[in-house]
């Protein structure tokens, strides 16, 4: 995952800019010309945006950049990771390294996601 510095104007070029209450679905059509998705977090407790992740990478097979935009924080990017974020716009405040730290706290989950799709006991890891 690569962390994008927060005060840095994220480019519309090629870009598709997505409100968290979004119809991923709807826009299936419109994604072979997109470079890269923007999924919005307008707190970071309302976790919407993971899902529509997860329905691109699963559903819609997008394999384009998708970018965590607006009050991301550290604790965030686990989970962003697991459901197909590229690239993460973290808040004012949150360090990159703290959050390429936090990448490395779960070397294995349990269940499967969009890296690896097979659950642990169906990996031969246990």
């Amino acid at each position: 995952m690569q962390f994008i510095d927060p005060n840095t104007a994220l480019s519309a070029d090629q870009a598709l800019t997505l409100e968290n209450t979004a119809d991923v679905l709807a826009q299936a059509s419109t994604l072979a010309s997109i470079h890269r998705v923007v999924l919005q977090f307008p707190k970071w407790t309302d976790g919407r945006a993971y899902t529509q992740a997860r329905l691109l990478r699963t559903r819609l097979r997008y394999t384009g950049e998708i970018v965590a935009s607006g009050e991301v924080v550290v604790d965030m990017v686990p989970l962003l990771a697991r459901t197909g974020f590229s690239h993460a716009q973290l808040a004012p405040g949150q360090k990159p390294e703290h959050a390429r730290a936090a990448l490395g706290h779960m070397p294995a989950h349990y269940q499967g996601d969009v890296q690896q799709a097979k659950p642990l006991f169906a990996r031969g890891v246990a």
